[in-house]
């Protein structure tokens, strides 16, 4: 008879694990009949080292997998390894708004707290839309703005996060190179502590992304880390039922102002006709067969 293999904890002779031996295969059925609940998959990382080793390389794993399973297919596809020791952290960005501090990596004046966010939906078909046209054949994933309405002068803010496939070798991380752009001075990724790029510095963030997301064109700053983690802010054009367009005497907010004045069933036939999508089709957030799109429930 074999006999499976065996484990104690390794943190200090006073845990409470150490009574009795361990096994892999008992915890993963335990959790798999809790569904991979993210909440006690903390909770459990944080009983002692071993079980924070097993959380990392084994649960976290099942979490993402369970969760948005196209997507971590696509993600370690072609040999891509880009994921591998870093399942805490990408099952932290599916599921968790980092928020945004006063004078912290957007140099924003509003408090928002970070929160998790129990339903969300990741698209490959958005994340290409904040790419530059220079490199389009990246694969980035990116989520619909988490939306924090009324923050003042600030109006209404999206807070948007994702992740690229195979980010060391990717088109765009050739571009910041090249472009020689320093990393952030003292901020550095809420999900995997790895130092900043900024998109923006860098000045490859393209049009479309104002179009995509439903945001001011020059309210829109997102940052990158040496892991391939994404993160954003931006300022979500409100869609007014107004029908009277109030034109503005700065020629460079004409277009702004009227977009927002026009009534929302225009706003959306004009974004949809920009983007080549169907104005008969559902809306966005309710088109579930769409391949490139990942929907996660918490």
């Amino acid at each position: 008879m074999i006999l499976p293999k065996q484990y104690r904890c390794t943190h200090s002779p006073s845990c409470q694990c150490t009574k009795g031996h361990l096994n892999e295969d008992v915890l993963l059925l335990v959790f798999q009949h809790l569904n991979w609940n993210p909440k006690l998959v903390a909770t459990f990382s944080c009983v002692c080292r071993w079980f924070d080793d097993f959380a990392k390389r084994v649960l976290w794993k099942e979490f993402c997998k369970t969760r948005a399973p196209k997507m971590m297919l696509d993600l370690q596809s072609s040999g891509s390894h880009c994921i591998d020791g870093n399942w805490r952290a990408l099952g932290k960005l599916l599921i968790y708004c980092s928020g945004c501090t006063q004078g912290g990596l957007f140099n924003s004046s509003v408090q928002i707290p970070g929160h998790f966010v129990y339903r969300t939906r990741f698209s490959r078909t958005l994340g290409k839309s904040l790419l530059p046209p220079q490199c389009r054949t990246d694969v980035l994933y990116v989520c619909d703005p988490c939306e924090h309405l009324d923050q003042g002068e600030e109006g209404d803010v999206g807070l948007f996060r994702g992740i690229f496939k195979s980010f060391p070798t990717s088109k765009v991380r050739k571009v910041i190179i090249n472009k020689a752009v320093p990393f952030h001075p003292s901020e550095v990724c809420p999900y995997c502590k790895a130092r900043l790029w900024s998109m923006l510095q860098a000045k490859i963030i393209p049009q479309s992304a104002c179009i995509r997301l439903e945001a001011y064109e020059d309210c829109i700053e997102y940052f990158v880390c040496l892991n391939g983690h994404l993160l954003g802010i931006c300022t979500l054009a409100p869609l007014s039922d107004s029908e009277d367009a109030i034109p503005s005497e700065d020629s460079n907010h004409i277009e702004k102002k009227q977009d927002n004045c026009l009534p929302k069933e225009n706003v959306l036939k004009r974004r949809n006709s920009l983007l080549g999508v169907s104005e008969n089709g559902p809306p966005p957030q309710k088109r579930l067969t769409n391949p490139n799109q990942c929907n996660i429930d918490v």
